[in-house]
């Protein structure tokens, strides 16, 4: 597992005109091959009057996968341009498709190079990026009387607490990166002069929404 790595906020679309003609842009997650041509399928689905559905995904942690389709585009000028987005913007486990209705003016394989690739790029900006970066849920138990101070340096910290439990005593459960689990331990067990009880819980991909202008 990668300790982080980009990939698209949310599923979403955005449409731009160029030429008249209408470029789609439709962006979503996608962990394998199968959900990736599942979400391509879907899209020409319901555009299945555009008059091209191009697409583009990266998949996997090496970016093993990678697949393009102009859909009937000049060869090059579509799927390519777009999965040449993805790579630049280090995207993983993405997939996109452009749907296009043809506005009656041609715009040239250079012009359809850049109108896909700003189909793209402006698609990502408008549904955002996030980092995942792998953290494991660390269980801290401790008593009322350590509460205050706990939570306070915790929300000072650079850790991030996931949740809160009050039971019987205090049980905080809090986002540690894989490499500063024993840093974690030893700072706690100071903060509470050892009586914090800490264990190490599943690992979990914790996300940051960045600056998608930026990426």
């Amino acid at each position: 597992m990668l300790a982080s790595y980009y990939t698209v906020k949310m599923a979403g679309e955005h449409e731009i005109i160029i030429d008249k003609s209408r470029f789609i842009a439709h962006i979503a997650r996608a962990e394998t091959e199968e959900q990736a041509q599942e979400f391509i399928q879907r899209i020409k689905k319901e555009h299945r009057d555009a008059t091209h559905n191009c697409s583009a995904y990266l998949i996997g942690e090496n970016d093993l996968i990678q697949k393009a389709n102009d859909d009937g585009e000049p060869s090059g000028t579509a799927g390519v341009p777009m999965l040449e987005v993805l790579k630049k913007r280090k995207l993983k486990d993405t997939v996109v498709v452009v749907t296009r209705y043809f506005g009656g003016i041609k715009l040239g394989a250079g012009g359809l190079i850049r109108a896909y690739g700003k189909s793209v790029s402006e698609g990502i900006n408008e549904v955002g990026i996030v980092e995942r970066t792998l953290t494991r849920i660390m269980h801290t138990t401790i008593d009322y009387t350590w509460l205050g101070k706990v939570e306070n340096e915790l929300r000072t910290s650079a850790y991030s607490i996931k949740d809160i439990h009050y039971l019987e005593n205090v049980e905080i459960e809090i986002f540690i990166k894989e490499e500063e689990c024993g840093a974690f331990i030893d700072w706690m067990t100071e903060l509470t002069n050892g009586q914090a009880s800490i264990s190490q819980k599943e690992q979990i991909y914790l996300e940051i929404e960045v600056n998608s202008d930026d990426k």
